[in-house]
């Protein structure tokens, strides 16, 4: 006695079976990133395979402009700030208070001598330069971290130099512009017991570290405050594919 044979599936349903599969949405292959050096050479970037997918590259890979760069900038920077000095050194003659002598003759002898004793003139120039110099190295500061918003040791120095250099200019050109510095001549030329001015002069040479200090002090405080920061460890940001 033989086992019943099993009828061969009707050959149309093979035909169907291939027609489901293939109308069924293909499956995209998951494409992994690939390390590639970035153009600039100093950081990497993740790129795909060429079948698509989007890049990305780590944020840390961008560290700012290159040394040569930095160092033209510093170099303006220095340039720009010491020129303000000029500025600081006008506002300085205007704005500084006058000290008021008298010449008087002692024993055939020509004696000068401030008229008021008392007074707080002198303490006065030189607080008026500080000002004027406090409020230069913070606008210095402002402008330096507005043009470049970062930091760096070249601007730093360059910010120092620059407001030294400004100060001992604006300081000279203060002297020059006020009265006669030879005050045994000034009074001769005006007279016994005629009052005129006193010469410009900065008693307390201090005065010209104010600006570099300044103009420190208020950017690292804009740099802390408004520059960039560091990114976290593995941070990535999205670049759109080429």
């Amino acid at each position: 006695m033989t086992a019943p044979l099993t009828p061969p599936p009707p050959p149309h349903q093979e035909p169907s079976r291939e027609r489901e599969e293939a109308s069924q949405p293909q499956q995209p292959l998951q494409q992994q990133p690939s390390l590639q050096q970035a153009p600039d050479g100093r950081s990497w970037q993740f790129w795909p395979e060429p079948t698509g997918g989007n890049g990305f590259a780590p944020a840390y890979g961008q560290d700012g402009p290159g040394m040569k760069t930095e160092l033209r900038e510093a170099a303006v920077v220095t340039v720009v700030v010491a020129l303000g000095g000029v500025l600081l050194g006008l506002l300085w003659w205007w704005l500084a208070p006058s000290v008021p002598l008298i010449g008087d003759i002692v024993a055939n002898r020509w004696v000068v001598y401030v008229k008021d004793s008392e007074g707080e003139q002198a303490i006065g120039v030189d607080g008026t330069f500080t000002l004027l110099a406090m409020a230069l190295g913070a606008v210095s500061a402002l402008g330096a971290f507005l043009v470049r918003r970062r930091g760096g040791v070249p601007l730093v120095v360059a910010l120092t130099v620059g407001g030294l250099l400004g100060s001992v200019l604006a300081w000279r050109l203060g002297v020059w512009l006020g009265p006669a510095q030879d005050v045994i001549a000034h009074a001769k030329d005006v007279g016994k017991g005629v009052t005129f001015l006193a010469p410009m002069k900065l008693g307390a040479k201090g005065a010209l570290l104010v600006w570099s200090v300044a103009a420190l002090v208020v950017h690292l405080g804009l740099t802390g405050l408004f520059g960039p920061r560091d990114p976290e460890v593995g941070g990535h940001e999205q670049v759109p594919p080429a």
